[in-house]
């Protein structure tokens, strides 16, 4: 089977092909790169979740999503930074393993330009009461009734603020797996101080 894609062998177009999937993804509902896992902790508590992707700038080369600042990862970020965080799409046959290091945005310019892009409907899970992971001694959403159906208006949901928190990754590598039936390709982009591309035994 013959394998045509652009990026199957070419180090420029694998870079290419990973950002077009990252940039797309933040448009993108129905990208299978849009909900990536992101894993953080240390050696002995590691813990991972799904989150949404929200931004990709390859120039900065820097990813980030939003989150609740009361969330437990909050806490486990400013003990440790560093953080993995794992792609995967059926239909691109691609996988991304990042590494990066962490930044929790609260209250600031960052947070202020995101939460205006934010539409009043997506702010409704900031506006739970307690904080995400609060014991519960039955079935909750953790929203007050005034809140616990879309009958609120923006203004309402800018209550939400002040639980709202931007995650900014700063990458410092990417392993790509491209799977094939011609055979399958792995590659290491590091992108620390100078940029470089490894190849990888897949």
């Amino acid at each position: 089977m013959s394998e045509t894609v652009s990026y199957y062998e070419s180090p420029k177009e694998i870079e290419k092909k990973i950002w077009s999937l990252l940039t797309i993804a933040v448009k993108d509902r129905s990208s299978e790169f849009r909900t990536p896992v992101f894993i953080c902790g240390n050696d002995e508590d590691l813990d991972g979740r799904v989150v949404v992707l929200r931004k990709a700038d390859q120039q900065s080369s820097l990813i980030q999503y939003h989150s609740d600042i009361r969330s437990s990862k909050i806490e486990r970020i400013r003990k440790n930074p560093n953080c993995s965080i794992l792609f995967y799409g059926k239909d691109e046959k691609i996988q991304l393993r990042v590494k990066a290091k962490c930044e929790v945005n609260y209250n600031n310019d960052v947070t202020k330009e995101s939460w205006k892009k934010t539409g009043h409907i997506s702010r409704k899970c900031y506006l739970v009461t307690n904080g995400p992971g609060t014991v519960s001694d039955e079935p909750t959403s953790g929203l007050d009734n005034k809140f616990d159906n879309f009958n609120f208006t923006k203004e309402e949901s800018e209550e939400g603020y002040k639980n709202f928190c931007v995650i900014q990754c700063k990458i410092k590598s990417i392993e790509w797996l491209y799977l094939a039936a011609k055979g399958h390709r792995r590659a290491l982009l590091d992108l620390n101080e100078s940029k470089k591309f490894t190849w990888l035994v897949p």
